[in-house]
């Protein structure tokens, strides 16, 4: 494969690559514009010539949503994202996003036409049929398909992202259910006896996400000095369970143990080793904290089935499992503990996303700060 520069004007290159001949006999060729110097025009000549040979190539200009999504799907966001992750853009790209600007031309892509797909989306957007689709989906449309156009932009087939002209979507902010700790006593009172108490008593202790819970390993937790390390997490995928990294580089740490827990633990472990004596060769040993009753790997849908059950029976409304985290956080700041050492517990990659999170504790705490500070000074203070 063969290419040549032709000089257009001062600053102004064309790339001229021959591509052969059709079936007809008729000569081939690929033009492509590049402003620079005519060395910087070589260079872009050289990686196209080496681009079309190894077939990485992609004609920009042909190239259509559609195509595009599906290549970036398989060549970016499989080998990058988490599997459950990358299933979720996966249904966000095939069923909103290619079915609405998937025939448009990759570079003719605008921001009008993403207004409008969202517009539709909002009005009839669910896949069956039924309606449209919230707010916080269409920030995660809007995400998926800024993160997108911003690796075309990257990979140098488009100039520039047009979703950043776009305004993400603003959801109404739900405020999070959190348990107080009456009703964290009265959770782990209607547990008490099932194979959930442990469980759930080390989840509202410590903060920790379900998948960590469930990834959890013996050798990951020091009894004598009250500390279990996060290590790793579990995910569960359609047929498919498997560990892997935490979520992020802080969600890899060391929580301390309040002595309840630690005294639940010893005798759990205890109970462990008896049931494991018990079952034989049968039991599959993985050294896991919280494994089903045969020491295989604990489905984490298969805890929450558990779970609500066990909410609904203590009469508790609607508390999902991940509102524990929540309330392991909230019942922290209410007595007074800094931000710092909570974000610490729930592995929060900054202090910030504790602070954003739990603003709506917050100012009960800066009202009872100071009225504290106010006694104490007004104590000080000579009368007058």
């Amino acid at each position: 494969m063969k290419g040549h520069l032709t000089k257009r004007s001062n600053g102004s290159w064309s790339i001229v690559i021959d591509l052969g001949r059709d079936p007809a006999g008729k000569r081939k060729q690929a033009w492509r514009t590049v402003r620079g110097t005519k060395k910087q025009a070589q260079e872009e000549l050289t990686r196209l010539l080496h681009q079309m040979q190894t077939g990485e190539h992609v004609e920009a200009h042909r190239l259509t949503v559609h195509e595009y999504l599906e290549r970036w799907l398989q060549a970016y966001a499989k080998p990058n994202l988490a599997a459950k992750t990358y299933l979720r853009y996966a249904v966000i790209c095939r069923g909103h996003l290619i079915p609405a600007l998937g025939n448009y031309p990759l570079v003719k892509v605008s921001p009008l036409h993403i207004e409008e797909c969202f517009a539709k989306t909002r009005e009839r957007g669910r896949l069956d049929g039924k309606g449209a689709l919230s707010e916080q989906t269409l920030l995660h449309h809007h995400r998926v398909l800024k993160l997108a156009m911003k690796t075309a932009v990257k990979w140098r087939l488009m100039v520039r992202n047009p979703a950043d002209a776009v305004e993400a979507p603003r959801p109404d902010r739900h405020e999070m259910r959190a348990l107080d700790e009456r009703e964290t006593v009265k959770l782990l009172d209607a547990a008490k006896g099932t194979r959930l108490y442990v469980p759930l008593l080390v989840t509202v202790t410590t903060g920790l996400r379900r998948g960590e819970l469930l990834a959890l390993r013996w050798q990951d937790v020091d009894l004598t000095r009250g500390v279990l390390t996060v290590r790793q997490t579990l995910e569960q995928t359609p047929g498919c369970l498997r560990f892997k990294k935490p979520k992020t580089r802080k969600s890899t740490r060391s929580i301390s143990l309040l002595t309840l827990t630690i005294e639940a633990l010893r005798t759990h472990e205890i109970a462990q080793k008896k049931l494991r004596l018990m079952i034989g060769p049968a039991y599959e040993d993985n050294g896991l904290v919280f494994p089903r009753d045969d020491g295989a790997v604990w489905p984490p849908n298969g805890l929450t089935g558990l779970y609500f059950k066990l909410v609904k029976k203590a009469n508790l409304g609607k508390v999902r499992f991940h509102d524990l985290r929540h309330s392991h956080a909230t019942q922290l700041l209410r007595q007074g503990i800094h931000p710092k050492v909570v974000s610490e517990r729930l592995g929060h990659a900054t202090i910030a996303i504790t602070l954003d999170t739990y603003s709506h504790v917050l100012p009960g705490i800066q009202e009872e700060a100071a009225l504290t500070l106010d006694a104490t000074l007004r104590a000080i203070m000579p009368q007058a």
